[in-house]
């Protein structure tokens, strides 16, 4: 705060305590429990950095924007409370877009907040310093976009923003404020006045009661029942209450990637080793926080026992969503409740009764069989040593260090190297698997390394893609910077995909998927300060993991992999229109 000395008429005294769009947005932050900010400084914002950390907010610096809006959707994952990423105006602004869009597709809550040119300017395109009509561009992306003008606005804006990101679907949110708002300087009192702790901002959203008995009734019928956890699930934190009603039905369940965790992967439940045999086999299927999009087959085709790609199996889905748009996106959803998940599933619990019919036997036991063939194929597989390594021999190294260190943060991205280690290294506790979520976008990894470090305080383990990891691999110098104990393990199989594709023209140039053969990823960290480790085998994988989780240090090993290894597009070639013709 300020006391001016002069008011209007220069050298008039007024002793009037002042404050600024500055001061009332950090503490409009900081009253919302907001405690950390991820971004970048550059105009307008560089001075709002330095004040925000003078005030006691933790003010990471990225290298790149994009990482920053990462760090800040997955921050918001962990905590169910927005992630903060601040930008620059134009270029920066566009830089975090990406990760604004990817916030809202995956329900993360998160606020990008930018800086930008003038209004008047812009609006009339004078030429401007980096202008740009950023909240015109935001809106098709974000789940909300808003502007503040006037800085006794900025309380109300912040509300808005802290609301519309973490209430009923969570998303993406946009603020955008003018380079001239940050100087603007009020009295302090009335300025204070101004700033709104938002009440209640995800107030719960009861089910109804014949959709909770609806749904109960269609369980109960059921000859080969399935639930199915999705992130949405883990994001509730309802972790309790889900492991009662899956252990209370006795109902196999299949877990997306980011709910991984929930129950143990080694829970007796746990049907995904049975994957390809529950979804089609199954007569009424349960979607907890999950949504039938592309990862699901969209509930119909072969996956679901359908003929064809607009077919479905005729199975009956009963589905717990927090937005009732939902239902009946791609195919019929016979018993919708909606509501939140921990208010849903504690109704359904309510519901039961204490003498809940446990599935036929026959269902449960046909799965275990499943499961005990294609386990035994996979432990036959990672058993093998095959030099040089592969994604299953490596795999099964961060398998154990993982199962060692359940408490980890496990971050994934690729396209092998996530197929791979999502199916093979189990997960043991809820939300300590983060990855590229619904979209499936590369570049995630760095950002969410630091995120995890910081908003969990646990080691970070990142199983990341050579060229996923390229996206994202300058933050590396900020991971070293703030001391954050990541390990990251490169799976390096020269190139996307695999590292053996030609250039078809015989050209000088290698082929677009391939990278430079033999790279040294681990001197990357080096020149940091951090530790770099360059491994072929196993034992040396091995050694250098637990190295790394024993010491906390900043920490990348290079992990040579055989440059055969790997499909196209991992397990989703067939969306590659040349590799569908060939089918």
């Amino acid at each position: 705060m300020d006391t001016v000395t002069d008011s209007k008429d220069k050298g008039v005294a007024t002793g009037q305590e002042m404050t600024d769009g500055f001061n009332l947005l950090i503490d409009a932050l900081k009253l919302n429990g907001i405690d950390t900010i991820f971004g970048l400084p550059g105009i307008p914002i560089t001075d709002l950095t330095r004040k925000a950390q003078a005030a006691g907010l933790r003010m990471l610096s990225f290298r790149h924007e994009q990482n920053a809006g990462y760090a800040a959707s997955i921050a918001g994952f962990l905590t169910q409370k927005p992630g903060i990423c601040l930008t620059v105006s134009a270029p920066g602004f566009l830089n975090g877009l990406n990760a604004l869009a990817h916030a809202t597709v995956n329900c993360f809550p998160m606020i990008l907040i930018s800086g930008s040119s003038e209004r008047e300017i812009v609006d009339l395109q004078q030429g401007d310093y980096e202008e740009m009509d950023q909240l015109a561009i935001a809106k098709p992306v974000a789940k909300a976009a808003f502007r503040v003008l006037h800085a006794d606005d900025i309380g109300v804006g912040l509300a808005r923003a802290i609301r519309a990101a973490v209430s009923g679907r969570p998303g993406g949110v946009y603020l955008d404020l003018p380079a001239k708002l940050f100087a603007q300087s009020i009295d302090a009192e009335r300025g204070r006045k101004t700033l709104i702790k938002v009440v209640d901002p995800a107030p719960q959203q009861i089910p109804a009661p014949d959709a909770v008995k609806r749904a109960l009734d269609l369980l109960k019928g059921a000859k080969k029942p399935l639930i199915i956890l999705g992130k949405g699930a883990a994001y509730a934190q309802a972790d309790a209450d889900i492991k009662a009603l899956v252990e209370k039905t006795g109902i196999p369940y299949l877990s997306m990637s980011m709910a991984k965790g929930l129950l143990p992967d080694t829970h007796e439940q746990s049907a995904s080793a049975a994957r390809s045999f529950v979804l089609p086999g199954a007569d009424v299927v349960m979607l907890i926080g999950a949504r039938l999009n592309w990862l699901l087959s969209h509930g119909k085709g072969k996956t679901w026992g359908g003929k064809g790609h607009k077919d479905w199996g005729g199975q009956k889905f009963v589905q717990i969503d927090i937005s009732p748009q939902e239902a009946d996106s791609n195919v019929r959803i016979d018993a919708p409740v909606v509501g939140d998940i921990r208010s849903c599933v504690s109704a359904l619990l309510a519901g039961m009764g204490s003498n809940w019919p446990k599935p036929p036997a026959d269902w449960l036991n046909a799965i275990n069989e499943k499961k005990t063939t294609n386990i035994a194929k996979m432990a036959e597989t990672l058993a093998k040593d095959p030099s040089p390594m592969n994604f299953h021999s490596a795999l099964n190294v961060v398998r154990d260090i993982v199962k060692a260190n359940p408490d980890a943060m496990l971050v994934n991205e690729g396209a092998n190297a996530l197929d791979f280690t999502r199916s093979i290294v189990d997960m043991y506790k809820p939300r300590k698997r983060i990855d590229v979520g619904t979209w499936g976008i590369m570049g995630v990894g760095m950002g969410y390394c630091v995120a995890a470090a910081v908003v969990t305080r646990q080691q970070v383990i990142a199983i990341e893609g050579d060229s996923a990891f390229g996206f994202s691999g300058m933050e590396v110098e900020t991971i070293c910077r703030y001391n954050l104990p990541v390990c990251i393990v490169i799976m390096n199989n020269n190139g996307v995909y695999k590292g053996t594709d030609v250039n078809l023209a015989g050209g000088p140039d290698v082929a677009p998927t391939v990278f430079v053969k033999g790279a040294r990823y681990d001197k990357i960290i080096e020149a940091f300060g951090g530790v770099g480790a360059h491994v072929t085998t196993p034992a040396e994988l091995r050694k250098a993991m637990e190295e790394a989780v024993r010491s906390k240090k900043p920490t990348l090993i290079n992990a040579v992999i055989d440059e055969n290894a790997g499909t196209e597009s991992g397990r989703i070639t067939s969306l590659n229109p040349q590799s569908a013709k060939k089918k």
